[in-house]
């Protein structure tokens, strides 16, 4: 029967798939390295470096330049570290965080603000970005050699999205 969903269907169920935690730094050298350690610490795997894709010469880059870092964490590690970095943020998001393929963004000003992070005088005090992309069973196909979409009715509207983060992890979602 077409048109009708079954809610009890396994290949509507919404997952986590990745999360991944970004700090720019802006230059190379032995900051970048502390900023490297810092994240290694906060989620437990190896963070890899980023690198410029243009020239700025207001600000000394030019393409290749190491500017930043960042680690992607999948599975159960994802789902561990999103709890401990939705608490960094008092567990309230906007609407506005979220695309209308159903990923959310938000930034944290300070990482002292995560749950077991301790401060480390070397560092300071250092922002981080942090990226969620959440996915279907079945998403990976438009990923493959010989590409296909996905359906518009198995895609992740952003309302299923907050709903799911909210049921998850007892998240505040405001207008």
């Amino acid at each position: 029967m077409y048109g009708v969903m079954n809610k009890d269907n396994k290949m509507r169920d919404i997952r986590i798939e990745k999360v991944t935690l970004n700090v720019g730094v802006g230059k190379a050298g032995a900051e970048l390295d502390k900023i490297e350690n810092l994240l290694k610490s906060i989620a437990g795997a190896q963070p890899f470096k980023t690198t410029s894709k243009r020239r700025i010469p207001e600000w000394g880059v030019r393409p290749g330049l190491e500017i930043g870092t960042a680690v992607t964490l999948r599975g159960k590690a994802a789902e561990e570290i999103l709890g401990r970095l939705l608490e960094g943020i008092d567990k309230k998001l906007s609407k506005s965080k979220f695309d209308e393929g159903g990923n959310f963004s938000f930034g944290i000003p300070e990482y002292v603000h995560i749950p077991g992070v301790k401060y480390d005088y070397t560092v300071g005090i250092v922002g981080l970005s942090v990226a969620v992309t959440l996915s279907r069973p079945g998403f990976s196909i438009s990923r493959k050699r010989v590409r296909r979409t996905v359906g518009k009715s198995h895609r992740i509207k952003k309302e299923e999205a907050i709903n799911f983060i909210s049921n998850k992890y007892n998240l505040q979602v405001s207008d």
